[in-house]
């Protein structure tokens, strides 16, 4: 048999890049006095780690051979799977004990998704899709009614508050991101850069969103404490859909841009594009930077411990783009990424590809 790899998509990457663009404004962009721009500002909170909650989904599936899944090897792959997962977890808890930035990390998180994620790798790729969905419906509004339970939010208190965070109550709970990787996962299977593919998940995600968001907005908002838990719950999980209907609509769209369109527009977009691809093929690499600059940009003012600035933020994103361009340029894959794919042993052992064509 042969050893076949599934390729990059650049259009994933470019879609993640531009989900580290939305965490770094999410990040340290200043609070906005105008509602208006305030409000713009919020839409960088959400949507950018859904974005790479779906872009972790693809990449899962390109590890495991997408339309064409491993056969041989499945064990080894998941081990070393784990071994990244657990690496991502130490490397999380390590950052939050010594470096105290005044953000929620995920790389802890993740790592616990990706161990929740080991025995549903090789699901075909509806049924990860279904379950994905199903579950998308349903989990936020859990995770919302958890923190609306003074009886659960007593437990976490009193118990592994670590673990009611990462499953639960944090701002990245395993229940949601799990669901939103199912869905890139099952994509992925399908084919992500496939042309009778792509239109269909931009359509679901675009129809998704026009449902959902305008919902969101006949629903109570999080602060008010007259609406119920159900209608909170309810509103958690439309806006959920919603955001991650647009994730969908954004990575057609790269997609859509750096492969499918005409071989003049794919140079073109390439080429705007290539930074921000760059960053999104080392994203371990630029989001653990990222937190080393904004921990060391802690500063007191007035009686207030902030990171925020415009300066910061503009600098996160240029300087991001060029390291990482120049980077991948002269030296190909990210420097964090070598050293988790050799500690995984990833580079030594590679499971053997089938021939035989997609599942669906």
């Amino acid at each position: 048999m042969r050893d076949l790899p599934a390729p990059r998509v650049d259009g994933i990457d470019a879609a993640r890049g531009l989900a580290l663009i939305g965490m770094f404004i999410a990040h340290v962009a200043p609070v906005a006095a105008a509602p208006e721009a305030a409000e713009l500002l919020a839409i960088a909170d959400e949507r950018p780690r859904l974005l790479f909650a779906l872009t972790a989904g693809f990449g899962l599936g390109f590890l495991t051979g997408a339309v064409r899944p491993v056969v041989e090897g499945r064990g080894v792959l998941r081990r070393q799977l784990a071994v990244r997962a657990v690496i991502l977890i130490a490397l999380g808890l390590l950052i939050a004990a010594t470096l105290r930035p005044l953000v929620f990390i995920i790389l802890d998180v993740y790592g616990v998704a990706f161990l929740v994620m080991l025995p549903l790798l090789f699901l075909p790729a509806r049924t990860a899709l279904a379950i994905g969905a199903g579950l998308l419906a349903v989990t936020p509004g859990l995770a919302t009614a958890v923190q609306y339970s003074a009886d659960l939010m007593s437990a976490r208190e009193g118990g592994p508050r670590l673990v009611y965070d990462w499953m639960l109550t944090g701002a990245y709970p395993v229940i949601v991101w799990v669901p939103v990787m199912l869905i890139g996962l099952g994509l992925a299977r399908l084919g992500a850069a496939d042309p009778r593919v792509v239109p269909r998940y931009a359509l679901a995600g675009a129809v998704t969103a026009a449902v959902m968001l305008p919902l969101t907005r006949l629903l109570p908002a999080e602060a008010d404490a007259t609406a119920s838990t159900a209608e909170h719950a309810v509103s958690a999980s439309a806006l959920a859909l919603g955001n991650v209907g647009l994730g969908l609509v954004v990575i057609a769209a790269t997609v859509t841009l750096t492969a499918l369109a005409r071989p003049a527009v794919r140079r073109v977009a390439g080429a705007v594009l290539s930074p921000v691809t760059a960053m999104g093929a080392m994203p371990l690499t630029i989001y653990t930077l990222h937190l080393v600059v904004i921990s060391g940009a802690k500063r007191v003012e007035g009686r207030f411990l902030t990171d925020d600035s415009w300066a910061l933020t503009i600098g996160l994103i240029v300087g991001s783009m060029a390291f990482a361009w120049l980077w991948q340029r002269f030296l190909g894959r990210g420097p964090l990424e070598r050293l988790l794919r050799a500690a995984s042993g990833r580079g030594r052992v590679r499971p053997t590809a089938r021939v035989d064509g997609p599942t669906r």
